[in-house]
């Protein structure tokens, strides 16, 4: 049940249009464009989530998922009903249960989440029984918070160390792993610069694949711009505190800023936060060259970019440059340099609810 105001008629209409967009980039996508566009419909049901309804050729979606739903959650259901779309009206086979084994092969081979409730995978699936090496990481993180500098980095690394024999040992040791995508932060008219370089970070440094997407956003009746990260449960759940943790504390260091300098107003504020996360990108790749000299050397997961680029089979690459208040850059590029990832920073909280806790400080 949401407890959200309903849409007015005006954003409904620009709601089932843009679910005609996705639509069309999703028949393209992963169907070929073999499908016929159907009709859409919003219905009011607080069980079903959506489905394709074969005789009215009809996709129809509940207005509470979709009120209560990150967009990238309802996109995915979409697909699962354009599954069934397609078996019923390009493959023409009506003799197999709704869920039977072709719809599976059809999801299967798309990367479609196949499961009777058509939801996705949450991001903590999976996390539970592999939970260990979060609980040893977050001890190291909370070991950050030592005064002593020294102590400081020096927790911080173990806990980077920590996570990439891990990833390493389970990439060698031909473990199955399973991925799960998420939305990390609100999605944004426009991503601040900070933001696509937290998305670096991750990338680089974390085990994940990361993304930005076009979304919509219902209540705004307009598109937004939002990070997704996607990987192993316990590898997104890890990108989701980082994010969350680099995030706020960038805005902190701008806050402290402000009031050593006397700064009054905020038109440096993307600089400084930019400069942040740049300074601190340069210290963990100094540091990945440390573990690469010592023989830990991560090459990449090829199943998990195998699963991504089925997730995504086009992706365009689009890069911009630093712009700003150039002194402001470089003052936070200096605080970046010195920050330490560490447990419970005021504000930076992130949803996961794992062993690295909500990361607030006690």
């Amino acid at each position: 049940m949401t407890d959200l105001e309903p849409l007015s008629l005006e954003l409904e209409r620009a709601l089932l249009h843009a679910i005609l967009e996705e639509w069309q980039l999703c028949n393209s996508l992963f169907f070929d464009d073999r499908l016929r566009s159907p009709t859409f419909a919003l219905i009011d049901s607080e069980t079903a989530l959506a489905r394709w309804v074969s005789r009215a050729r009809t996709i129809e979606l509940s207005r509470a998922f979709i009120s209560s739903h990150r967009w990238t959650v309802v996109v995915e259901v979409l697909k699962h009903e354009m599954a069934h779309q397609f078996v019923d009206e390009a493959l023409l086979v009506r003799d197999e249960t709704a869920h039977g084994p072709l719809f599976q092969r059809v999801c299967r081979e798309r990367g479609i989440d196949a499961r009777a409730a058509g939801l996705p995978a949450p991001a903590t699936e999976g996390v539970a029984e592999r939970s260990v090496v979060l609980e040893r990481v977050a001890k190291l993180l909370a070991l950050a918070q030592s005064p002593n500098e020294h102590e400081a980095q020096t927790a911080m690394k173990l806990a980077q160390k920590l996570m990439l024999e891990h990833n390493l040992g389970e990439i060698e040791a031909n473990v199955r792993r399973s991925y799960v995508s998420r939305e990390l932060g609100e999605p944004a008219g426009r991503l601040e610069e900070s933001v696509g370089l937290i998305g670096v970070v991750l990338r680089e440094h974390f085990f994940v694949e990361v993304i930005q997407l076009r979304v919509w956003r219902p209540r705004h009746g307009s598109r937004g711009t939002v990070l997704e990260v996607t990987g192993t449960p316990e590898n997104v759940s890890m990108a989701e505190y980082v994010y969350s943790f680099l995030h706020h504390t960038a805005e902190a260091l701008w806050g402290q800023h402000k009031r050593a300098h006397g700064i009054k107003v905020d038109r440096d504020r993307r600089a400084y936060r930019a400069g942040v996360i740049t300074g601190f990108l340069e210290k963990l790749r100094a540091e990945q060259r440390t573990n690469e000299e010592k023989g830990l050397v991560w090459v990449g997961d090829p199943a998990l970019e195998k699963h991504y680029r089925t997730r995504y089979p086009r992706i365009s690459t689009v890069r911009t440059g630093g712009a700003g208040n150039a002194e402001a850059r470089s003052q936070g590029h200096e605080a970046g340099r010195k920050l330490v990832l560490r447990k419970g920073v005021e504000g930076a909280a992130t949803s996961n609810g794992l062993a690295l806790g909500d990361g607030r400080r006690r």
